[in-house]
Formats: C-alpha cells, sequence, structure tokens
C-alpha cells in the first residue's frame, strides 16, 4: 500500500491493554463554543454509553470563548476534554482527534455540526452488514448559521449499501462528502495515515475521502442524517477570500496522482481541475451579485489558475459582462498586467 505521507500524519495503533469502545466521536472545536452545546447535545442523544462510545472535545487553542465551561456544563463527566497548548491549525488539530481515538471506529465531528438520531445505529449497521469496507457516509444537509437548512446532498445511489465501481472516480471528481457524515474504521487510518499536512487551508478532507476510496469499499447509507453548518466569517470563507482554498483543492489533486491507478489519475486530472475552477466560478457569480467585487476577482484568477480552457475562460468572461462591472474588468486587466511583468 502506497503511504505518501509523512511521518507527523501517521497514526499509530491504540497501546495494548487499553480499553477499546465501538465508536470514538472527536469533536474539534475552535472558537466555536456558542455552537458546541448542540453538537454536544445531538451526539449525547445517542449515547451508548462509555463502554461502548468515547466522546471527546478536542480545543484547537481557542481565544475568544471557553469551550471546556461548555463541555462540564452538557457533559458534565460523559464527555472528555483536550485543549492543545498552543493554535496548531484545524488540519494537525484533526489530526490529534484521530491519535487520541480509542474506538474501533471513528467519527470526526465539527464542534459546529450537528447529526440526527439514527445515526450511529444506521452507519454502525453498514460496517457489520460489509466488514470489507473502510469507511461508511450518509447524505448531509446544509445549514446556515441558525440551523436553517439550505439543501440536501445528492443521491449518489437509490438504495443504501457499498457504492458501485465508479465510486473512485467520482469522489476524485469533486468533493461530494462533508466531515460529519462520514465514519472511518480507526485501522484504515492506520493504514493509510491520517490528514495530509501538506493541505494547510482547504482539501484535507477531499483528499483523505479519495484515499480512502482508492484502497477500500465505502458504505453510503441515503438518509441525511448529518448536518453541515455553512458559516459566513468561517474557516472556509475565510480561505475562499484569500484564494488559498482554491490553491489546496488544486494542490489535492496533485497529490491524488501519487497514489490512484494511473489510467484513473490521467483521466481525472484535467476534469478535477476543471470542476473546480467552475465551482470558484459559481462562488464568483455570488460574489458579485452581493457586490464583493474584489473577492469576486480573487475567485475567477484562482479559476482560471486551475484550468484556462476555453469553457471556463468564457464562463469568467460571461460573469465579468454579464453580472460584474467595468471596474471589476480593469481590474482583473490590471492584475494580469502586473503577473506578466513580473514574470519578464
Amino acid at each position: 500500500m502506497n503511504n505518501p505521507l509523512s511521518s507527523e500524519s501517521r497514526v499509530l495503533p491504540v497501546a495494548e491493554g487499553v480499553s477499546r469502545p465501538l465508536w470514538s466521536v472527536m469533536i474539534p472545536t475552535y472558537n466555536c463554543a456558542k455552537y458546541l452545546r448542540e453538537t454536544l447535545a445531538s451526539v449525547l442523544a445517542q449515547d451508548c454509553g462509555s463502554a461502548v462510545m468515547q466522546i471527546m472535545v478536542v480545543d484547537d487553542h481557542s481565544s475568544k470563548d471557553d469551550p471546556e465551561a461548555v463541555v462540564k456544563e452538557i457533559g458534565n463527566d460523559r464527555v472528555e476534554f483536550y485543549r492543545q497548548e498552543v493554535n496548531v491549525g484545524h488540519v494537525k488539530n484533526f489530526q490529534t482527534c484521530i491519535e487520541l481515538s480509542r474506538g474501533k471506529l471513528v467519527h470526526i465531528l465539527h464542534g459546529d455540526d450537528l447529526i440526527s438520531e439514527g445515526f450511529y445505529q444506521k452507519l454502525g449497521a453498514g460496517f457489520e452488514q460489509a466488514p470489507e469496507i473502510g469507511a461508511a457516509f450518509c447524505r448531509h444537509v446544509i445549514i446556515d448559521e441558525n440551523a436553517e437548512p439550505q439543501y440536501t446532498s445528492v443521491l449518489e445511489q437509490p438504495e443504501s449499501g457499498i457504492l458501485k465501481n465508479n465510486w473512485l472516480e467520482l469522489i476524485a471528481g469533486f468533493q461530494r462528502i462533508q466531515p460529519p457524515s462520514i465514519v472511518v474504521k480507526r485501522e484504515v487510518y492506520e493504514k493509510i495515515g491520517g490528514f495530509d499536512q501538506r493541505l494547510r487551508y482547504a482539501a484535507e478532507d477531499w483528499e483523505m475521502w479519495v484515499r480512502i476510496s482508492n484502497y477500500y469499499p465505502v458504505w453510503y447509507e441515503i438518509e441525511p442524517l448529518a448536518m453541515y453548518r455553512k458559516q459566513t466569517n468561517s474557516l472556509t470563507g475565510n480561505t475562499v477570500k484569500a484564494g488559498t482554498y482554491n490553491r489546496d483543492m488544486g494542490l489535492a489533486i496533485d497529490i491524488f496522482q501519487t497514489y490512484l491507478p494511473k489510467e484513473l489519475a490521467s483521466k481525472i486530472y484535467t476534469h478535477s481541475k476543471r470542476n473546480c475552477a467552475f465551482h470558484s466560478l459559481i462562488i464568483a457569480d455570488s460574489l458579485v451579485k452581493k457586490g464583493d467585487m474584489r473577492t469576486a476577482l480573487t475567485q475567477i484568477r484562482e479559476a482560471l489558475r486551475l484550468n484556462s480552457s476555453f469553457l471556463v475562460v468564457r464562463s469568467a468572461c460571461r460573469i465579468i459582462i454579464l453580472d460584474g462591472s467595468l471596474w471589476l474588468w480593469k481590474l482583473l486587466v490590471a492584475k494580469t498586467r502586473k503577473r506578466t511583468c513580473k514574470s519578464t
């Protein structure tokens, strides 16, 4: 099994003699204590007891709130708490979640996301019915800051079960899984490694789901049992504004090439980058409509870096001409000239 990761992303087995529950619900947090009560409540409503389920909050040295106080208030002695000595960034904090997990099945549930009743029962049933799978996930619902549903993820197949043969191509083509919806065997992390530390801002989860799907069958539950909260000032939102989100998406696609079968890697490379470019243009279009021209420009520029095919360029021009303004066009030209001058 080809594991291209550095030693810092490797996951050691649980030490001998340590009690092993079936579940490890690991909840990474960073300045999201106002949502943590609801997150913990959604887990504790399905609590199987400490012998079956480990529940732990792993805080990345929050600076604006006190998640430990929430844990003591809501979780009493049932929920464990770990605080990083310094802020290590979300990817390393996710890695810590895996390292501190003791269960056979690991669920990394962001401190602002939610799960619905039946999540552990139904995904656990997938592992029972198909012991060969490496992970199981369900459909997810995107919710806003007030937990209002926005939309539900696509139906991957009509019935619950192991995903079909083209799943690897689909997941490598574009991100289709949100973290609260997926559970991974701990032994899978031990064999293929944890989250790739090269992806510092985004796409570390997408790369992980592709890596798992490359080596293991994956179970799919058709019922939407997880809720992913989309916030305006979230880490993802900030990286979109800076353009780092798009760059890490492109880097993730480059990383795929190191372990995907050669025929598939070459097939999906351009396809994946074009998909990510169009995703950036969709974001740019919505930003133009909101009047955020500078961030829209960043998205257009990063889209063209990902893929400069005729279709992508045409779509970018349509956003500028139909939805944008002369100001946006002039700014894009100025940025392009500036880059050209630096390269000559």
